[in-house]
């Protein structure tokens, strides 16, 4: 049975999102939604839940069908909420009155402690922020969950936590999933829609298999339309040479004939549909000023302390050296971040025991990207980290995913996406022969993680970086470190490791 049906269903902004949709959406269903940057899903995750309007087509929903919707971002009213009343807010009146038990019991499954359910929502970091949204979402035991994004933010843990809870969820309950995260989505789907402008996929796979089965649909249609476009040649040919024996002959049945030679080739052409070529939300590239040095970065034995001086975790001695791409694992609060923090503010020398090479160029970039606040727009942000002239720094722009009205307004207006485009276009300027990447995969569409992971690739630059998503460390990572009992140590494969810090 359809919980929802849609019907040519589409959604036009300043360009068509999406048109001609049909989809029906059954108990139980678990469908992954997969589009770049600012193609529709969130719009499209508002139109089922009914917050939004289409532009055309029919929505067709079931009798009493209860919808719930787990935005990114909390809306603002409910920042100065404690965790716990935001959660008690998506109940009705009478419910939240007599059955408050609910949202102890789902904060429970949840692992949320005791500490963080009393502190306000605008207060929470932004996975905290994550789980409220589901467990609002949640408690008012929908018939369809829908959910935007809602790995972002989350450690590996959450992520293992977050599969589970999604797993454990009634049989009838559907779930409709945005994301980003190739590995979530392989674990918790059973159906894949791509997204697209024009004739829209879906599949009954997981990601990766419908990824292949989307691009041999591709593929296949490519070389269907060439063969028709040879044909549609051909027969202008043909009618190009008829009409001149006609011509010259006078033969009208000669000019018939030319005549519908071409009109078979008009009818043919326009019925000619190319594979599906996705716009790019803007490129990634990369530089590397390139170095010498075998080894760029030394570490002696060290301790990684918080600030307040409690050990996190001990190193043995360390080298990085160039082509070196490392990922760093740990739970949450292992000291990753702080690893990297200590890393690159010793790279000017001032750290006895920790050296960089005299020729390393570092770039860095954190999980907030808060290296953008110190720019008042994008165009400031090009102009003044490099020498590029006007044309070219408006074009370098554009081709980062950037519009021209978006150059001079303030960055804190750009998507996501943009922000992370923006911060990696910043990087490649200042061609650094040393990464320092933590979690540089947020906010990147599939598209933009796909670029991210061949420039680093190609580039054979040196990296560090922490990230939680397990397809990017496989695709990317030459070294695996882990912090595990309060050392730093080195492993082979990085699937153990995941599969010990998702299940908590």
């Amino acid at each position: 049975m359809s919980l929802i049906t849609l019907k040519d269903l589409s959604l036009a902004r300043s360009a068509p999102l999406f048109a001609g949709l049909d989809l029906a959406i059954a108990k139980g269903d678990r469908l992954g939604l997969v589009a770049a940057n600012g193609r529709g899903k969130s719009s499209l995750l508002r139109i089922l839940a009914g917050t939004e309007e289409a532009s055309g087509g029919t929505l067709t929903r079931s009798r009493g069908l209860v919808t719930a919707f787990a935005p990114q971002d909390p809306p603002e009213r409910l920042l100065p909420l404690s965790l716990y009343d935001a959660v008690l807010d998506a109940l009705d009146p009478e419910a939240a009155e007599t059955e408050s038990w609910r949202v102890d019991v789902l904060l429970d499954d949840l692992m949320v402690e005791e500490s963080l359910r009393g502190r306000a929502v605008g207060s929470l970091s932004g996975g905290w922020q994550r789980t409220m949204l589901l467990a609002r979402a949640a408690v008012i035991e929908p018939d369809l969950l829908l959910l935007d994004e809602p790995t972002n933010h989350l450690d590996l843990e959450r992520i293992g936590l977050l599969e589970r809870f999604l797993t454990a969820l009634p049989r009838d309950c559907a779930v409709v999933a945005a994301s980003h995260d190739r590995a979530f989505l392989d674990d918790i789907s059973t159906r894949t829609l791509f997204l697209r402008p024009a004739e829209s996929a879906d599949f009954a796979l997981p990601y990766s298999r419908a990824l292949q089965a989307l691009e041999e649909r591709d593929a296949a249609r490519d070389r269907q339309f060439e063969n028709e476009m040879r044909k549609v040649r051909a027969l202008r040919q043909q009618a190009a040479k008829l009409k001149n024996i006609g011509i010259n002959s006078g033969s009208d049945l000669l000019v018939v004939k030319t005549k519908q030679l071409s009109e078979r080739a008009d009818k043919l052409e326009d019925q000619a549909r190319p594979g599906h070529k996705e716009r790019s939300a803007g490129t990634i590239r990369l530089a590397s000023s390139g170095t010498h040095a075998k080894a760029l970065v030394s570490i002696k034995e060290t301790a990684i302390n918080t600030p307040d001086g409690r050990l996190l975790f001990r190193t043995g001695p360390l080298w990085i050296e160039k082509g070196d791409r490392i990922a760093l694992l740990g739970a949450n609060g292992s000291g990753k971040t702080r690893f990297v923090t200590r890393l690159r503010a010793a790279l000017d020398g001032s750290d006895p025991e920790i050296r960089g090479a005299a020729t390393l160029k570092a770039g860095y970039s954190d999980q907030s990207l808060s290296q953008l606040d110190a720019w008042r727009t994008p165009w400031d942000a090009v102009k003044r980290s490099s020498d590029l002239g006007d044309q070219t720094a408006r074009t370098v722009l554009a081709g980062a995913g950037i519009a021209s009205e978006a150059q001079t307004a303030p960055t804190a207006r750009l998507s996501g996406g943009q922000r992370a485009r923006l911060a990696m276009l910043l990087l490649r300027l200042i061609e650094p022969n040393f990464y320092l990447l933590d979690e540089p995969t947020n906010h990147l569409d599939i598209e933009g993680q796909d670029m991210l992971e061949g420039e680093l690739i190609k580039q054979e630059t040196a990296c560090l970086l922490v990230s939680h998503d397990r397809a990017f460390v496989r695709s990317v990572a030459t070294r695996i470190w882990v912090i595990t009992a309060k050392k730093l140590v080195e492993v082979d494969d990085p699937d153990p490791v995941f599969d010990r810090l998702m299940a908590g």
